[in-house]
């Protein structure tokens, strides 16, 4: 079994993501929660997708670092951008979630960004654990 490393434990309260709030436990997070205005919400405060984005965009990048370290390659610039987007079927009522991550690096070719996306996609926890469709694309400067 796998050595547990840390737990984030973020409680959400009120209305969820229609003016809602999400905290921390040690008091580092919290946000309140807002349906975008894309949505027919108020906007104007942060939403699930957005915090989903900034979680497995910033665990995406470090992947690729690791990734990267372990092929012996040199990166000069990197940043991901990650997209997750909203999907509802009417017919059904279902809801459901797709991602683009756009990995942005220098220092490489577009086949080794490619690889090393590829490479980071195995290992990142949100990848492994995040069973929806998925578009990885690389960059390079």
């Amino acid at each position: 079994m796998a050595e547990t490393k840390y737990t984030a434990v973020v409680a959400a309260t009120g209305e969820g993501r229609n003016g809602g709030r999400a905290a921390s436990n040690d008091g580092l997070l919290d946000l309140t929660l807002a349906i975008p205005k894309e949505l027919g919400g108020a906007g104007g405060a942060t939403n699930p997708e957005q915090l989903l984005a900034a979680g497995w965009g910033s665990c995406f990048l470090g992947a690729v670092k690791i990734t990267a370290a372990k092929k012996k390659v040199t990166l000069k610039d990197l940043a991901v951008v990650a997209e997750v987007t909203l999907h509802h079927t009417h017919e059904t009522g279902d809801y459901s979630l797709s991602a683009v991550l756009h990995l942005e690096l220098s220092g490489v070719d577009q086949q080794t960004a490619e690889e090393l996306g590829a490479g980071a996609h195995q290992i990142c926890p949100y990848s492994k654990a995040l069973n929806i469709p998925v578009t990885i694309d690389a960059t390079v400067a």
